[in-house]
């Protein structure tokens, strides 16, 4: 029975170990993030060294913009979603290539953001135009809609 005992108690101390290391290994990446949150979900973690995450949105940056009434092209995203996975390489460097400012604004860390600008679902692209909303593309599509949906915003 002591056998038992003993060896659920190491079991039970390096879980608790790895649980530690991980908690602060995701704890030293995220210092310094973009997001300016002392916590981050592991998913945005991951992608924080990622060259098509980094053009990054902040709520009140975005706010101001569009009170200001500038002209701003935002992605709506989140780090889980998979169809943003599939979309994000896609447009990015299309946007790039084409020359659009294209802002990245996380709505798994920013959740206030799926009411405030009606994104019902992710990948979501709005242009606002002196701080309006004039266009939208949602979901998943081939680079070729996305390539015609950007050249008819600029």
């Amino acid at each position: 029975m002591k056998k038992i005992v003993i060896f659920g108690a190491i079991i039970l101390a390096l879980f608790a170990a790895i649980a530690f290391t991980t908690s602060y290994q995701q704890q030293q990446k995220a210092e310094g993030n973009p997001f300016k949150k002392e916590k981050l979900h592991p998913a945005t973690i991951e992608q924080l060294d990622d060259p098509n995450y980094q053009n990054i949105i902040l709520p009140d940056e975005l706010e101001k913009k569009l009170k200001n009434k500038e002209t701003v092209t935002v992605y709506f995203y989140s780090s889980t979603c998979p169809h943003c996975k599939k979309t994000t390489p896609i447009v990015v460097p299309l946007a790039k290539e084409m020359g659009i400012d294209l802002k990245m604004f996380n709505l798994l860390e920013f959740e206030d953001g799926w009411d405030k600008y009606k994104i019902e679902g992710t990948p979501t692209i709005v242009h606002y135009v002196n701080g309006k909303e004039v266009k939208r593309i949602d979901g998943y599509r081939e680079e070729a809609v996305f390539r015609d949906w950007f050249q008819s915003i600029q």
